[in-house]
């Protein structure tokens, strides 16, 4: 179905240099990330395509286990582009193991719609490879978009190796979305000529530090949570272990950085561990804010002078959130297997970086960031703004028809 348009602030059209195909865009369910993403390539670009959903998560109130609560999010993730919602037969419908994604009219829909070419989001799901298999054998281009990475772990090996490589090989064409993605593919023997940079991107509209609404709700939250003028490092997102809100949170207590704040925004397995660990410490201002919802995000990182994702494991493969504080002019603190740090944080210029798994070395960037002059962190928020814009969707939408238009 086309649903009707969104409005956007006034922006260029993205043209394309020679004929597009039509683009069925195969994805798991509505994202936060990407719904806005396909609202502007509708509104902007000449690009025919439509999305096929596999699941309903985000659209409808579900529960989400690892933030230990339903979701449902608050933005409009529908209207503006053309899509619809595939029936998904699965038992356990979801993205967490191989048979969550189960559409067998997927193919018949795909079929009627007449695509001239396929961008999958991912490889890792039934669905996906039925639609991949299915275009192979009608010679119908097939793309992939994802976001995987060899940060902090080595290329696989022996048949693991093979098989992936193989599968890869199906593949006409990748829709990179950062260096380090990019570096993925060509360890694995993509050549370069069959990738193309087509960059993570979020809202920028919606994430502009201008805003006198968001600013304000900022102002509120500050004074609500007692911050005064403190140096404030923000961490949003699941509690839970790989997200190292632990580590961050002691070592933010070794390093005794005077007149700082901690703030951690969200949810999940870990929060009654950090509580209990900030309650053996009261005279280290730490504050905990529940789950914010998309347009509460804006205020969440204008309360702070800097923002934290502290990840380990290769599981983090871009870090959005990212992309969204330094739209805002907030400098981030990453570890070294965020897949954004090779695009986004240059380090004492938009941000910091340190060695995942290494809290001593987290300890001292904390230092150096809670410690920094005022003057010193408004240049880096200036600089991430700065970064940030490189990151936005005409650059996506530009580089995704430039992969459309090389396909012949």
């Amino acid at each position: 179905m086309t649903n009707p348009a969104v409005s956007f602030a006034a922006c260029p059209t993205v043209s394309a240099d020679g004929p597009l195909p039509r683009l069925a865009i195969v994805l798991s369910h509505p994202i936060q990330y990407y719904s806005p993403w396909f609202q502007w390539l509708a509104a902007h670009t000449p690009l025919p395509f439509r999305v096929f959903y596999l699941w309903d998560f985000g659209v409808t109130t579900q529960r989400d286990p690892q933030f230990g609560r339903a979701i449902k999010w608050d933005i409009d993730l529908l209207s503006g582009y053309d899509c619809e919602f595939v029936p998904n037969v699965a038992r356990d419908p979801g993205t967490h193991h191989f048979h969550g994604l189960n559409n067998p009219a997927l193919i018949e829909r795909l079929a009627a719609w007449r695509p001239g070419a396929v961008l999958l989001f991912g490889y890792a799901w039934r669905s996906h490879l039925r639609a991949l298999l299915w275009a192979r054998r009608r010679d119908i281009p097939v793309i992939l978009r994802g976001d995987s990475h060899l940060l902090g772990r080595d290329a696989p090996t022996g048949l693991r190796r093979l098989a992936l490589a193989a599968l890869l090989r199906q593949f006409s064409a990748f829709a990179c979305v950062g260096g380090a993605n990019r570096d993925y593919y060509r360890a694995l023997g993509i050549p370069a000529s069959r990738l193309f940079f087509v960059p993570h991107s979020v809202n920028a509209a919606r994430f502009d530090p201008a805003a006198p609404a968001a600013r304000a709700a900022a102002a509120r939250l500050r004074e609500t949570l007692g911050l005064g003028d403190r140096r404030v490092l923000l961490f949003a997102g699941k509690l839970q272990a790989r997200k190292q809100p632990v580590e961050l949170l002691r070592a933010f207590l070794a390093a005794a950085v005077p007149h700082s704040a901690l703030v951690f925004v969200g949810d999940g397995p870990l929060e009654g561990e950090l509580k209990a660990l900030a309650a053996d410490r009261p005279e280290a201002t730490v504050r905990f804010l529940p789950f914010a919802n998309q347009t509460e995000m804006p205020s969440r990182y204008l309360l702070a002078d800097a923002f934290a994702l502290p990840s380990r494991g290769a599981f983090e493969t871009w870090g959005l959130a990212v992309n969204e504080a330094m739209h805002l002019g907030v400098p981030c603190l990453v570890s070294d297997v965020v897949g954004c740090h090779q695009d986004l944080v240059q380090p004492g210029r938009t941000g910091w970086i340190f060695p995942a798994n290494d809290e001593h070395a987290l300890t001292e960037r904390l230092r150096d960031l809670l410690g920094a002059p005022a003057a010193q962190l408004r240049a880096m928020g200036a600089a991430a703004r700065q970064q940030a814009a490189g990151y936005t969707y005409p650059q996506t939408s530009a580089g995704l028809l430039r992969l459309l238009t090389q396909l012949s």
